[in-house]
């Protein structure tokens, strides 16, 4: 029973005030061994796969249905990355596999990890705005991102694999589905999320120290792209399982 709470057993309801999201893209071979059989890397060129960092502030999240009192206010960080899954009825999905999430409420991070197989761990989160500079930050897990606010039409980063912004953008994230896989049951746990008024905005990172993806020891990885989108209702639905092979 504790086992199948942790499948997305009901719909969910959440609003992000802000996400900002880092892409880095990473010479595919380096990424194949993190992500399950039953999945592919999503990868462009046939030579880059993607690790995405998602800062998100969001509020009142809570069961679909619930009374907003329910709802939780916390940060999440989120380290993704982008895969493709073949279903049973053939079709080909894009979507993201979680390796590493975190957040600052406990509470979360305890609900989280009955729900979910997300593997919530509790850190401290700071976030600063001084003149042109937003500064998001956790001493607990090494983690500093310096966002350039001054620039309204912000360049790629430098040696992104991307030539321009419409190529980027297939890159934002999050993608419509999130996966999880058991590899005992050979079951594949997927989750829908639905959003609306979805405009990325491509903001210039000034500079970054992301302790965790230092421990993955990639090697010739660069920042892909950054973007940041505002005010967007979303929603996850109930997760549903199929069999692999």
């Amino acid at each position: 029973m504790l086992a199948k709470l942790k499948n997305h057993p009901f719909a969910v309801d959440a609003f992000f005030e802000s996400s900002t999201v880092l892409t880095f893209a990473v010479p595919k071979e380096q990424l194949e061994n993190l992500i399950p059989e039953c999945l592919t890397l999503d990868t462009f060129k046939d030579k880059w796969a993607f690790v995405a960092v998602a800062m998100v502030q969001t509020k009142d999240l809570k069961p679909k249905g619930f009374p907003k009192f329910m709802g939780s206010d916390f940060f999440l960080i989120g380290y993704r990355i982008f895969v493709r899954y073949t279903n049973t009825q053939g079709k080909r999905l894009r979507g993201l596999y979680i390796i590493k999430s975190e957040t600052n409420k406990k509470k979360m991070a305890l609900m989280g990890n009955i729900f979910t197989h997300y593997n919530y761990t509790t850190t401290d989160v700071k976030q600063s705005i001084t003149g042109n500079k937003n500064i998001i930050s956790s001493n607990h897990s090494n983690f500093k991102i310096t966002i350039d606010t001054n620039e309204k039409e912000a360049p790629l980063p430098k040696n992104s694999p991307f030539e321009n912004w419409k190529e980027a953008r297939r890159f934002a994230g999050p993608l419509p589905f999130t996966f999880t896989y058991n590899e005992n049951t050979k079951e594949v746990l997927v989750i829908q999320g639905v959003r609306q008024n979805w405009k990325p905005k491509p903001i210039k990172i000034e500079s970054y120290n992301i302790n965790f993806l230092n421990t993955l020891k990639l090697k010739n990885h660069v920042l892909a792209n950054a973007f940041v989108i505002e005010n967007v209702p979303y929603h996850w639905k109930k997760g549903s399982i199929e069999l692999w092979k």
